[in-house]
């Protein structure tokens, strides 16, 4: 999938565990974890805003567009 999810990224800049964030944007980590692995199919922009709040980032520093090789 040519998106990519930072979220593990930017959680080891901020010192952050999941649980904490999960705590903090009051989302379960099942679904953080979800969302963190890339598996997840789509993102509420309230859930990105909520994160970005937590983890003081902008969107861009959580999703990624590469390239796919062909």
């Amino acid at each position: 999938m040519p998106i990519v999810v930072n979220l593990d990224v930017m959680l080891a800049r901020r010192k952050m565990q999941l649980q904490e964030l999960a705590e903090k944007v009051d989302i379960t980590i099942a679904n953080l974890s979800v969302l963190k692995t890339g598996k997840a199919k789509a993102v509420r922009f309230s859930t990105l805003e909520a994160i970005c709040k937590a983890l003081n980032c902008q969107p861009g520093d959580i999703l990624e567009f590469v390239e796919e090789e062909e």
